[in-house]
């Protein structure tokens, strides 16, 4: 472990805007004189495990007012220092996508502006302790959910906090989170979240999630591959494209309320597992 205190920059848009103020620094505006919108980036302190566990490298501020700007969509580039323990430093690059919306509505999210995590790797590794790693911003994390695209209300000033990790340069899957406790019949918005918590991608064509307690399985279809900090969600079923589109296609619900164990399995080598509650020994049989 170690402990790490970022800052932050946005050196610069592509394309270049003629509206737009603070380059080179940690607050950055675009628009109309009077009306303007942008980000700023507010860094963080914290204690840094070097295993692929996320933490909060900064926070996330998108004023978003009224405004005009052309292009309408643009990159916008962000460089993050982080001072380590031992005074050493380095600055990691990343990239967000905007995409001011024309507030045409009146109402959200039909005129929510919209931030895309679009580089999510650092391209060059990160010297730690004489170890090299992988730096890897996992996205946004808003109500205690990561996700890679920040939805942005208009009239206000909205904040995310931006997940990173350093991780080695391989791939590392697993089960991160179970939504066990639907609603409606069949509990079709149940899910099972599969994260790949190392700094290369994999190929997950024929992997299989299975719920090892109701029998249920989701075989991932050929040309299936996780990034380094995405997240693939597996609904009951329910389709949500942000998380890959994936679902079980099933009618009635695949995690038992009651527990049970999630189970990630490659060629009949079980990958990881996710017991909860009373991990299926209440039911008839065993695990």
């Amino acid at each position: 472990m170690t402990t790490v205190v970022t800052s932050g920059a946005f050196p610069s848009t592509d394309p270049s805007l003629s509206q737009a103020d603070g380059l080179g620094t940690a607050d950055i505006r675009w628009g109309s004189s009077g009306s303007q919108s942008g980000y700023q980036f507010r860094g963080a302190a914290a204690d840094v495990q070097l295993d692929g566990t996320e933490f909060v490298v900064g926070t996330f501020v998108h004023r978003n007012m009224p405004t005009n700007v052309s292009p309408s969509q643009f990159d916008v580039k962000l460089t993050v220092n982080v001072m380590f323990e031992d005074g050493s430093t380095t600055g990691l690059d990343f990239s967000f996508h905007h995409h001011e919306t024309p507030n045409s509505t009146g109402s959200s999210p039909a005129d929510d502006d919209l931030v895309d995590l679009e580089t999510f790797v650092h391209p060059q590794p990160v010297t730690v302790a004489g170890k090299q790693y992988k730096a890897v911003l996992s996205g946004f994390k808003r109500n205690g959910q990561v996700v890679r695209q920040f939805r942005s209300p208009e009239g206000g000033i909205n904040f995310a906090e931006v997940v990173c990790m350093f991780t080695a340069d391989e791939p590392d899957v697993i089960i991160s989170d179970l939504r066990y406790l639907g609603t409606g019949q069949g509990q079709p918005d149940e899910y099972v979240e599969i994260f790949n918590k190392g700094g290369a991608p994999q190929d997950l064509t024929g992997w299989v999630v299975e719920c090892k307690t109701t029998g249920h399985a989701f075989t991932f279809p050929p040309g299936t591959v996780i990034q380094p900090g995405q997240r693939y969600r597996v609904h009951t079923n329910e389709t949500h494209r942000e998380f890959g589109g994936f679902s079980f296609g099933s009618s009635q619900e695949v995690w038992r309320d009651q527990g049970g164990i999630a189970r990630l399995r490659h060629d009949d080598f079980v990958v990881d597992q996710y017991p909860y509650l009373d991990k299926g020994f209440n039911r008839t049989g065993t695990p």
